[in-house]
């Protein structure tokens, strides 16, 4: 009887072993680096803003080259182009810079995991390394600021990048407070006299991207 249960008991506990083993490859397939280099800044325990430049990256964790290191397990908030503002903890001290694990919830690894595809697929998309960073003023710069509220906002678009805007108007918006500006969904990643830098949820399509183009 005894080892009737216990056989039945394997049986029944042998199946949940391969969905466990599936979902961590799967995991495993997710957090693949991407050797891209993608300029940004930085900050450590004693608040001061550094620059860096990534190596590679992953939705779990990114290396920087960058002059100041800092200590092992210190919190780092990094602010990325493209990918905006992740936070994370130093794991490795490198001769030229830092392996940082990125904490971030399910939802910010799959954003920063589909940015990273778009990435990586730039040159297949025909979007030139130099226009990384280039900004452009639409022709139309009126636009609408929707809150999650919904309240609505008038507002002017002062420029745009493939990862966001910096947008003036007269409301005073929260750091980190989700908008859309016109059918574009985006998040308030700073504040300035007179407006607020927004981060794009996703980046522009590059095919988009010239004067003429409505958020």
């Amino acid at each position: 009887m005894g080892q009737a249960l216990g056989s039945a008991t394997g049986l029944a506990t042998l199946p949940s072993l391969r969905p466990l083993a599936l979902r961590a490859a799967t995991d495993q397939r997710r957090h693949r680096r991407v050797a891209v280099a993608l300029l940004g800044r930085y900050m450590l325990s004693d608040r001061q803003e550094y620059p860096c430049q990534t190596v590679d990256m992953s939705p779990g964790g990114v290396r920087l080259t960058c002059a100041v290191s800092g200590e092992l397990g210190e919190r780092i908030v990094i602010y990325l182009e493209h990918v905006g503002r992740i936070e994370g903890t130093v794991t490795r001290l490198l001769p030229d810079g830092i392996a940082v694990a990125i904490n971030a919830t399910a939802r910010k690894r799959d954003k920063i995991a589909s940015q990273l595809t778009w990435l990586a697929n730039r040159a297949v998309l025909g979007l030139p390394e130099d226009r990384r960073n280039e900004r452009l003023v639409p022709r139309q710069p009126g636009t609408i600021l929707r809150l999650e509220g919904g309240r609505e906002i008038a507002a002017r678009i002062i420029d745009v990048s493939l990862s966001g805007a910096a947008v003036a108007c007269e409301a005073e918006l929260p750091l980190d407070s989700g908008l859309t500006i016109g059918r574009t969904p985006g998040r308030v990643v700073r504040q300035f006299k007179g407006g607020v830098a927004v981060e794009f949820r996703l980046p522009l399509s590059p095919d988009r991207f010239d004067e003429n183009l409505v958020l």
